[in-house]
């Protein structure tokens, strides 16, 4: 009897799978703004951040999906800058369409959004044809998916037309605010203000794991696959040891984005349309009638709110 039942738990072991907790939930890690979100256009300092990015994917064996604006590709230095897609794709990541030049819909003409999508479609589908692939994922920028149903409609028909799908995002961490000014601070060799950001960062990144983990699980009554919205900068290059340790905590494993939507969360229809550029959390809210529980929503940092007006004021 007492074989029988060892037995019985070592299968029980082997098929959650070497030291991954039985009921992890999935999430996909997908970077916007390749091939980097950087206060500084200086290229070694971009290959610093993709070569610290992707070797810290790689020994975490994170899958991950980069989206690119290809007008960062452009100027003397191109080939350069195209070889750090290359060094994604070489790492086993995806690509996939974030516009050529960071448009928002609710901006520019449908037309003219469709035309800077298509523009941003020809780097990253030759690179991605040389390994048999191509992009099938677009993210919209700012998350801004039009100010009106018809815009909103012509753009994603032309999507469908092209093989493309739009990227959902159900976890982020306001990483984009942090990233500028620990930017600043590493340029300008402040070690002390660059810990104490990436500290911060940390700090409010977990918060904003466990709230998005509660806040889907309320609403839905179960918790979902997440597809959590980073960027391709020096802070996540230089944190990714802790990203993946807050991931593990959370008892979250990472799968592909592919594998994340097929999820039945993912079926919810998000007809949302208007200023606001929501993640699909709240969209699914505004769908289901559901309130989701903002009061005890995380923060950000006062100080790194006031640092990233300065370095970088909206227009």
């Amino acid at each position: 009897m007492k074989r029988t039942l060892l037995c019985a738990l070592a299968l029980v072991v082997l098929s959650t799978g070497a030291g991954q907790p039985a009921d992890a939930e999935d999430v996909a890690l997908t970077f916007d703004d390749l091939p980097s979100l950087s206060f500084t256009d200086d290229l070694s300092y971009q290959q610093k951040t993709t070569a610290e990015l992707l070797a810290g994917l790689k020994a975490h064996h994170l899958p991950a999906i980069g989206f690119v604006n290809e007008s960062k590709l452009e100027g003397t230095d191109g080939e350069a800058r195209i070889a750090l897609l290359a060094q994604w794709i070489n790492a086993g990541m995806n690509l996939g369409n974030h516009t050529y030049s960071h448009l928002s819909l609710n901006k520019t003409p449908v037309a003219d959004y469709i035309a800077d999508t298509a523009k941003g479609d020809t780097i990253t589908r030759a690179l991605l044809a040389t390994r048999g692939r191509a992009p099938h994922w677009f993210r919209y920028p700012y998350l801004e998916t039009g100010l009106t149903k018809e815009a909103r409609q012509t753009f994603e028909s032309w999507l469908a037309a092209h093989g493309y799908r739009v990227a959902p995002v159900t976890l982020e961490n306001s990483d984009w605010q942090f990233a500028i000014p620990y930017d600043d601070a590493v340029l300008r060799a402040d070690q002390t203000l660059a810990a104490h950001i990436r500290q911060e960062y940390l700090d409010y990144t977990a918060r904003a794991v466990r709230w998005y983990r509660d806040a889907t699980l309320g609403m839905l009554g179960r918790a979902p696959a997440l597809i959590f919205l980073l960027h391709a900068s020096r802070l996540n290059g230089d944190c990714i040891d802790q990203l993946a340790a807050i991931l593990r905590d959370n008892e979250l494993q990472t799968v592909s984005i592919d594998e994340a939507v097929r999820d039945p969360a993912y079926t919810i229809p998000d007809s949302y349309y208007g200023p606001d550029g929501d993640e699909w959390v709240t969209r699914w809210s505004l769908s289901l009638h559901k309130s989701l529980p903002w009061s005890s929503f995380p923060q950000v940092p006062a100080d790194v709110v006031a640092d990233d007006n300065r370095l970088e004021p909206s227009p």
